[in-house]
């Protein structure tokens, strides 16, 4: 059955940060279908076509390793953003992607002595380390500035100058892989729109809840 207390905190939470808004945009909620918020989304703003977009300043990101883990599970970074990966465990790593958008493999290393890498084509990255099967990482690249990852109750903001655009929504779990998507229109002034997303999640594999 439906969970409506985590739904109705979510639209809570949206109209906390419609009212709070101090500059144009959209204000996101991401659920499973049977309503429970769903952490780790990511969210983005595409624009129509013909809409001139500000390509931002491109910013670092991390990915540290560390107790046996990847930190953070989830990144959304823009195209063309540098990603460094120091290994903060008392062990050597191994770590690698196979995936189109992205393909490195860096051998066995400890510290900060890994080769930095440059996310240049929007998709999706999944890190493992060729040690440590258990361990997993995922890259969202978006060929956009405006993006957000969500919060552990769904719910994130993406700052955007007034325009009609498609918001994209994607969780590494969801069902299918791909976007789900509405179109939107963020308006000019102080006015925040909001949206809301129900994904569908991929069926639990045998001995996950073991």
């Amino acid at each position: 059955m439906p969970k409506p207390f985590p739904r109705l905190a979510a639209v809570a939470t949206l109209c906390l940060l419609a009212a709070g808004a101090r500059a144009s945009g959209v204000a996101v909620a991401v659920h499973d279908s049977t309503g429970t918020p769903l952490a780790d989304a990511v969210a983005w703003l595409e624009a129509e076509a013909g809409q001139a977009v500000s390509k931002g300043a491109l910013k670092t990101a991390e990915i540290e390793q560390k107790s046996l883990k990847f930190m953070p599970l989830v990144t959304v970074v823009q195209t063309g953003t540098r990603i460094d990966f120091p290994n903060n465990d008392k062990v050597r790593h191994h770590i690698y992607s196979f995936s189109p958008a992205h393909k490195f493999d860096q051998k066995l290393y400890s510290g900060t002595t890994a080769t930095p890498q440059i996310f240049d084509k929007p998709g999706i990255v999944v890190l493992g380390c060729n040690i440590h099967d258990k361990m997993v990482a995922y890259v969202r690249i978006v060929d956009t500035p405006y993006f957000v990852k969500g919060d552990a109750a769904g719910v994130g903001r993406i700052d955007a100058p007034a325009g009609k655009y498609v918001l994209k929504v994607w969780h590494f779990n969801m069902a299918g892989g791909q976007p789900a998507e509405q179109a939107v229109v963020v308006k000019a002034g102080d006015a925040l729109g909001t949206a809301s997303f129900r994904l569908p999640m991929k069926p639990p594999v045998s001995g996950d809840a073991l």
